[in-house]
């Protein structure tokens, strides 16, 4: 195989890759469990549950929030880039990933 045929084959399997991250789902809740998420590891919202003790103090739940989503967003990340360089470098063994 060329290595047009060896580039596209590569193309191929990312874009199969990003539709399976869809499917992978990263759940993340505050040490206390008052606020959970649940997200892909294409970082997209799925779900958000928030106890309703955190309803009554905006600038608490602000912090939930940003804080688990965080920690979220970061674990998504990581398996999302770990799951494209290995199909890069499965695709394309010679190049620096």
């Amino acid at each position: 195989m060329g290595m047009m045929g060896k580039l596209k084959e590569a193309q191929k399997k990312i874009e199969e890759t990003k539709l399976r991250l869809d499917t992978v789902l990263i759940d993340e809740q505050s040490s206390d469990g008052l606020l959970n998420v649940t997200l892909t590891a294409n970082r997209k919202i799925k779900n958000l549950s928030i106890d309703d003790a955190l309803l009554e103090d905006k600038d608490q739940l602000e912090d939930y929030l940003v804080t688990v989503l965080n920690k979220a967003i970061e674990r998504a990340t990581t398996i999302h880039e770990a799951e494209l360089a290995a199909v890069a470098k499965e695709g394309m063994p010679n190049l620096p990933f």
